[in-house]
């Protein structure tokens, strides 16, 4: 009942309306998964859920994705989510915390975050607190996402129906300083709540990695606290 293909080349010639590509391949071979993809004009979009592809091979997909106008979500990524629409994979959790959470319709905030889990966390905060989501991306706790919360935070800008923006960001690298430089440079204007977990990490001796690979601050400003400074 469902066709079998033994190259995404292959699938695409015979579904060119599919623009999405969810890559379940593991470590060893999204890569090659990936790359094979971005050449393919119909697809407009990749979401990777490997874990621990390597740096090198991270950066160059998002370098090649950006070169030509494409997205990437991850690698370890567990999604996305279009509430009233679209999902990626278990975005949001079993149907139950789908209504729960209100993702069965369109709200007016647009989240971003690295951690799936979190993710629904806070789909279900915010449907509590206000009207639900319009649109969530888990971008990945890998250390070089292939789009990072700006990316997509300055997608929810021009999104009319994103009415304020939550970022839930984590000790480790600086892409939450990059937003901070956005809004401070005026191209966020929408109402942004954010807060960075992790801080618990300075009551430690040495380096300490959290959950995500990219949860580890080598640097004063990849601290939590240093971040929420911003």
């Amino acid at each position: 009942m469902i066709p079998i293909y033994k190259s995404t080349t292959e699938a695409a010639k015979d579904f060119p309306e599919a623009d999405v590509l969810l890559n379940f391949a593991s470590f060893r071979t999204a890569y090659d998964v990936t790359m094979e993809a971005l050449e393919i004009p119909t697809i407009r979009t990749i979401a990777i859920t490997a874990e621990g592809i390597p740096e090198r091979f991270a950066r160059t997909m998002r370098i090649k994705a950006k070169q030509i106008g494409k997205w990437i979500i991850g690698p370890a990524t567990v999604g996305g989510i279009a509430p009233g629409a679209f999902r990626i994979a278990n975005t949001g959790g079993t149907i139950e915390n789908i209504v729960n959470s209100k993702l069965h319709r369109p709200g007016s905030v647009g989240l971003v975050t690295r951690s799936g889990g979190l993710f629904n966390e806070l789909s279900n905060v915010i449907a509590r607190n206000a009207n639900g989501i319009a649109e969530g991306i888990a971008i990945g706790g890998d250390r070089y996402p292939g789009t990072d919360f700006l990316d997509h935070m300055l997608r929810y800008e021009k999104n009319p129906q994103v009415k304020f923006m939550v970022l839930l960001g984590e000790v480790g690298g600086t892409l939450e300083l990059r937003v901070a430089e956005a809004i401070k440079e005026g191209r966020i204007t929408k109402p942004v709540i954010a807060w960075c977990i992790g801080t618990i990490s300075k009551f430690f001796g040495g380096e300490v990695q959290f959950g995500h690979a990219g949860a580890k601050a080598g640097a004063e400003a990849e601290t939590a606290d240093a971040k929420m400074l911003h």
